[in-house]
């Protein structure tokens, strides 16, 4: 899932001058996490795009797929996806998503609840937090015959941004009740989790999760982002000199660094193994280079160079 779902929120007025003005001392959050990471999305140029859809090294490497999903409204994207136990990436080449949104260096970011209800008081803590006027929205998603199904609820800071945007969600019960969905069980009561949604199939591969990920965006874009991952109970520590901020928690650190919008892109992922390897292997994939093992963690590095 991407951000092309917040195009028709592009014209309202969200909580930009709050967020941005919203500072906290660094420090832990009080209370459990609310949101942890889902997934993060880049558009990467032509070449490296293609190559990773061709790549036969990440079809063993990880669960693998190249789909065309299509949301509410009617927007498509097609992504490359690469499917962990509970997190997963998103992978575009320009022109792949329509608008502002399918441009070199675009990102996003989901933080998903793992109960239901979470996401509720994920909106009053972002009152809380500066953002007096948080963005909801519900995307739907259709299978490709035309029924489509409620998929998960939505929170933004603001409706604009300049290339980067994060949301928080929470999915819905009618989705996970979709045998379409090919979800799993609850493990508890409101259990909607990621590793509910997600398959089984990472286990016969090598990459289990997204255990850290460092992107660069706008100041403008960092401000947006910020609120929402203090009121989901991140440790938010900002970097000196405006130079942007590493959040932690659930297991994965975010690293967003400040840039100007053209050097603005996906920059480094990380990535735990289901099992180590004895040894170290180089794969270049278009304009990026992921180093798997020694041990049981890899590292996937985009070149930063336009």
């Amino acid at each position: 899932m991407l951000l092309v779902l917040a195009v028709t929120l592009a014209g309202m007025a969200g909580g930009a001058a709050g967020a941005a003005s919203a500072r906290e001392k660094d420090g832990p959050p009080t209370g459990r996490q609310l949101l942890f990471y889902n997934h993060a999305y880049g558009v990467l140029d032509r070449e490296t795009a293609d190559a990773i859809e061709h790549s036969a090294y990440l079809r063993d490497f990880a669960e693998f797929q190249v789909r065309t999903t299509t949301g509410s409204g009617g927007e498509t994207w097609t992504g490359r996806y690469l499917m962990g136990r509970e997190t997963y990436l998103e992978l575009f080449g320009v022109g792949d998503v329509p608008g502002p949104d399918g441009t070199l260096g675009a990102g996003g970011m989901g933080l998903s609840a793992e109960r239901s209800g979470d996401l509720t008081t994920v909106i009053g803590r972002l009152r809380d937090q500066g953002v007096p006027n948080p963005v909801t929205f519900r995307q739907t998603r259709d299978f490709g015959d035309g029924v489509p199904v409620p998929w998960f609820d939505a929170v933004f800071t603001t409706g604009q941004y300049d290339g980067f945007g994060a949301w928080g969600m929470e999915y819905l019960p009618e989705y996970f009740a979709d045998p379409r969905g090919k979800t799993e069980p609850a493990s508890y009561p409101g259990d909607v989790g990621r590793e509910r949604y997600l398959s089984d199939g990472y286990r016969e591969h090598l990459m289990r999760d997204v255990t850290a990920i460092r992107l660069g965006i706008t100041a403008h874009d960092l401000a947006g982002t910020l609120p929402l991952l203090r009121a989901g109970g991140f440790t938010v520590r900002e970097l000196p000199a405006g130079g942007g901020a590493v959040a932690q928690g659930g297991g994965t650190t975010i690293r967003l660094e400040t840039v100007p919008r053209e050097l603005a892109g996906l920059r480094q992922v990380e990535m735990s193994l289901n099992r180590p390897v004895p040894h170290r292997h180089e794969e270049r994939i278009g304009r990026s280079t992921l180093v798997v093992g020694p041990g049981d963690r890899a590292v996937w590095t985009f070149d930063a160079a336009r």
